[in-house]
Order: structure tokens, then sequence, then C-alpha cells
């Protein structure tokens, strides 16, 4: 059996304000509406955001429980089970990271690896996004 062609969609996030969510992906990193939904017969709201042909879906949910603290940095995330982060392949994370650090990004740390940089930022709910050097698109 072979296997079918396939690409990743999106990935997904809650948040505790979904407007506030909203205009942080579109300051920061250029993101726009395409979709926002009220889910029938639960409180819960979400957004559908996108930027080329990359799609980020943003939650809130009424009563959500807040992030758990050891989320919000890379090296402690995974010890907890479910979601770490997600990440944008870019030609230059420093360059980047600088950038959005000027707008008032909270970056966690900027390194560099023999195999080429990285970036970590927190969105404004604390969830982690990670810029990896994709040294083919510079």
């Amino acid at each position: 059996m072979s296997l079918m062609a396939m690409r990743l969609h999106h990935g997904a996030l809650s948040v505790p304000n979904l407007d506030e969510s909203i205009a942080w992906y579109k300051n920061m990193l250029g993101f726009e509406v395409i979709q926002r939904v009220k889910i029938p017969n639960v409180a819960v709201e979400f957004a559908m955001l996108n930027r080329g042909d990359m799609c980020v879906e943003v939650f809130q949910a009424e009563n959500s429980t807040p992030m758990a603290e050891s989320k919000r940095m890379p090296n402690t995330a995974f010890f907890s089970q479910g979601s770490l982060h997600f990440c944008f392949a870019v030609p230059d994370p420093r360059a980047l990271a600088e950038s959005l650090r000027e707008k008032g990004a909270d970056i966690v740390w900027i390194q560099d690896f023999p195999w080429g940089s990285n970036a970590f930022i927190r969105d404004n709910a604390g969830n982690l996004v990670e810029f990896v050097q994709d040294k083919s698109m510079a």
C-alpha cells in the first residue's frame, strides 16, 4: 500500500482571550483570520488564521484552565504530555526574533547549533512558538 499525499494543515492552540490572540498573530507574524466560528452547544469559539500555506487554529473555551507553568519553557514542556509547540521554518531565526523583540514579543531564547539556528518565543497566551533555520529559503 502506498502512502497518500499529505501536508500539515494546521496546528491548534487554546487561549484565554481569542481577540487578543488574533491581534497578536496578526501583528507579530502576519496571520489573517479566514474563519471565525462559535461551536453550537458548547461555550467555545475559534478562529482559523492563515498566512500563505500555513494555518493556526486558535480556540477560546469558557472556563478553560490556565497553561501549566512547565509548558512555558522549551526544556520543561516535554515533561507534560500533550502538544509542546509548533514551528515555522524561516531563513534567519535570529533576525526574525530580534525584529519580533522590537515589537514586544516575549523571546525565550535564540540559539545557534552546528546544523542551524533556532528561536523560541511565547505568544500572548504563553504558548511556545519555534522558528528554525531553513538555509534553502535564504
